[in-house]
């Protein structure tokens, strides 16, 4: 069992999308599409995407060590897209994923984004709960991808 991690323990820090700690947790999150579902979109990306105001990409940690991450970059005018939401295993449950969608929905909002999509597994029964739980709704695929494989969603943000 995994000790609890109090919210003073975390530290959430923007990123550049190319900096070591960011590039270890997407490759983490690749490695473990990949062996779950036997596919995954690559790691690489335009660093310059998840810049601000459009962009931005975070990394959470706790005792120093990056545990988790996510980003979000401009889709179409007012639409920001959430990308590379990932947490470690043994960090998974005291509300990281929560605590970086918020924070990247907030900077959305900021940068006057009015509405966010993603998309997810339809097998990563976590994620979709995570994301329902905080207003996501099922929409049709953005990207042209199987509904059965994945799952899009949108939130409008307010």
């Amino acid at each position: 069992m995994t000790r609890a991690i109090r919210p003073e323990g975390i530290l959430i820090r923007p990123r550049p999308y190319d900096h070591p700690d960011a590039e270890q947790l997407v490759r983490s999150l690749y490695a473990e599409q990949l062996k779950l579902y036997g596919f995954a979109d690559p790691p690489e990306a335009d660093p310059e995407t998840f810049t601000p105001p459009e962009g931005l990409f975070l990394v959470a940690y706790v005792e120093e060590a990056p545990v988790a991450c996510g980003g979000m970059r401009a889709h179409e005018p007012s639409v920001t897209e959430i990308k590379k939401m990932y947490v470690r295993p043994p960090h998974r449950g005291h509300g990281l994923g929560r605590r970086i969608l918020a924070e990247l929905e907030k900077a959305a909002k900021e940068a006057g984004a009015t509405r966010a999509i993603l998309e997810t597994d339809a097998r990563n029964l976590e994620a979709l709960a995570l994301y329902s739980g905080v207003g996501y709704e099922a929409i049709a695929s953005y990207r042209d991808r199987d509904a059965r494989i994945n799952r899009a969603l949108a939130k409008a943000l307010r």
